[in-house]
C-alpha cells in the first residue's frame, strides 16, 4: 500500500473520538457496520471500522472504488441516505446494494477545511433502517466535520514539521500551534453539542435517551482533551497554569460531584469515598477538580475492573492529602520515571489514552499550588497522592 494511504489510516486511528463516533453511529441508526473511508479517484480504503455484522472488512481493507456509492459521493459531494433499497426508486437497481447485499445505507462526505475531499463517514446494514431524516443526517454531518478538523490539524502539523529544522524552533512552533488548535477545535465541538441538545428535545424514548447520553459523554471527554491541550500550551509558552484561590472552601462537595459524574458514565465500576476534612482549604477549586478528574480518569482506564477505586481526602500534619488508588497490574519500573511527562500514554491501547496529557496537567496543577503528586505502585494497588501544605 502506498505510504500516503498508510499515513491517512494512521491519522484517522490517532483520533481518539473515532471509535466512539462509529459506535454512536451504529447505535443511533441500528445499523451493524460503520467506517471512516479514504476515497480517491481509484482507491477505497477503510481507515477505521466497527463491524457488528461480520462484513469482513478490517482497518486497512480495500474495496474496488467503482463498486461503491462513495465513488459517486466523491464526485457530487452530497449525502446519500437510503432507508430501504427495495423501495428506493433511485437505488433499487443500483449495482452497489446488489453486490454487497445492502438494504440500508448512509454516507456523508468528509471535506477538509480547504475544500479537499478526504473520504466518507458511512454505515451499512443488510436490513432496512430509517436513516434518511434530518436528525440522523445532521448527526453524521457533525461527526464528519469533527473528523475533518482533526485530519486538517494533522496535515498542518506535518507541514510545519517539514519546514522547521531547528529543534527548539520546532518545539515552539508546535506548542503555538497547539494553543491555536485547542481554541479552533471548540467550534465543531460546540456544533456537535448543539445538535445533541436539539435532538434531546425531540426524542424521549429510552433508546434515544441512551444514545444521546453516550454522545454527551463523548462531548465531555473531547472537551476535557481540549482543556488539557490548552493548559499544556499555556505552560510551555510561559504563561503557566494560573490559579484563582478561594479561602476556606470545603472540598467534599466538589470531590463527591466528580465521583458521581464518573459513576454515571461508568456504572459498572465501584468507587469508595473516604473523606476526613476538618476545615476548608485555600485552593483553586476548578483546578483541583480538573486534577482530581484526571487522576480518576487514569484509575478508570488502567485499574482492574473487578476491584474498587478508593478515593481518600484528609487533612493531616498541616497538609491536604488527596489520594486515588486502584487495583490491577503494577506500573512497570521502566515507565515510572516518564509517567508525568507530556504525551506519555503508558502501555495500554492508544484509543483509551487520549493525548497522554492527563497526568502531566495534574502534576502542573499540583506544582502551581505548591504541592506535589506522589505515586506508588505494587501488586496490591497503584496510588497517586496529591500533597499540599495548607496556606492561609
Amino acid at each position: 500500500m502506498p505510504h500516503d494511504f498508510q499515513n491517512d489510516i494512521n491519522a484517522v486511528q490517532r483520533i481518539a473520538a473515532v471509535p466512539t463516533i462509529l459506535d454512536v453511529a451504529c447505535r443511533a441508526t441500528g445499523m451493524g457496520f460503520a467506517a471512516v473511508a479514504r476515497v480517491t479517484e481509484d482507491r477505497w480504503i477503510a481507515c477505521q471500522v466497527l463491524d457488528n455484522i461480520h462484513f469482513g472488512l478490517p482497518p486497512g481493507g480495500e474495496l474496488k472504488v467503482e463498486t461503491t456509492l462513495c465513488h459517486e459521493i466523491r464526485q457530487h459531494r452530497q449525502v446519500v441516505a437510503i432507508d430501504n433499497v427495495a423501495e428506493d426508486a433511485t437505488y433499487q437497481n443500483h449495482h452497489t446494494p446488489q453486490l454487497y447485499g445492502l438494504q440500508s445505507y448512509i454516507s456523508v462526505p468528509i471535506t477538509l477545511p480547504d475544500g479537499r475531499f478526504f473520504g466518507t463517514l458511512c454505515a451499512i446494514d443488510p436490513n432496512p433502517h430509517k436513516v434518511n431524516n434530518p436528525q440522523i443526517i445532521g448527526t453524521f454531518t457533525l461527526f464528519a466535520e469533527l473528523i475533518a478538523h482533526h485530519l486538517d490539524a494533522e496535515d498542518r502539523i506535518l507541514v510545519a514539521e517539514t519546514k522547521v529544522v531547528d529543534g527548539l524552533a520546532m518545539s515552539d512552533l508546535r506548542e503555538q500551534f497547539i494553543a491555536v488548535l485547542g481554541h479552533d477545535l471548540r467550534n465543531p465541538l460546540a456544533g456537535l453539542e448543539g445538535g445533541r441538545r436539539m435532538l434531546s428535545t425531540m426524542h424521549d424514548d429510552p433508546k434515544s435517551v441512551r444514545i444521546l447520553r453516550l454522545m454527551g459523554e463523548s462531548v465531555a471527554r473531547m472537551s476535557g482533551l481540549i482543556d488539557n491541550l490548552m493548559d499544556f500550551a499555556r505552560g510551555r509558552l510561559g504563561g503557566g497554569i494560573g490559579l484563582q484561590r478561594t479561602a476556606d472552601q470545603r472540598l467534599e462537595p466538589l470531590l463527591a460531584q466528580i465521583v458521581n459524574e464518573i459513576k454515571a458514565g461508568h456504572p459498572e465500576r465501584e468507587i469508595e469515598m473516604r473523606f476526613d476534612l476538618s476545615q476548608g482549604v485555600n485552593v483553586d477549586q476548578a483546578r483541583i477538580g480538573q486534577m482530581f478528574s484526571n487522576l480518576m480518569g487514569n484509575a478508570i482506564t488502567h485499574g482492574a475492573e473487578d476491584q474498587p477505586i478508593i478515593v481518600e481526602a484528609v487533612i493531616a500534619d498541616g497538609h491536604l492529602l488527596l489520594a486515588v488508588a486502584n487495583g490491577g497490574q503494577p506500573i512497570p519500573a521502566s515507565a515510572m520515571e516518564r509517567l508525568f511527562q507530556p504525551f506519555h500514554r503508558g502501555g495500554a491501547e492508544t484509543s483509551l489514552q487520549g493525548l497522554g496529557l492527563g497526568l502531566y496537567i495534574a502534576s502542573q496543577i499540583a506544582e502551581a499550588h505548591g504541592g506535589t503528586i506522589e505515586m506508588t505502585s505494587d501488586a496490591a494497588e497503584t496510588r497517586f497522592t496529591f500533597r499540599m501544605p495548607l496556606v492561609p
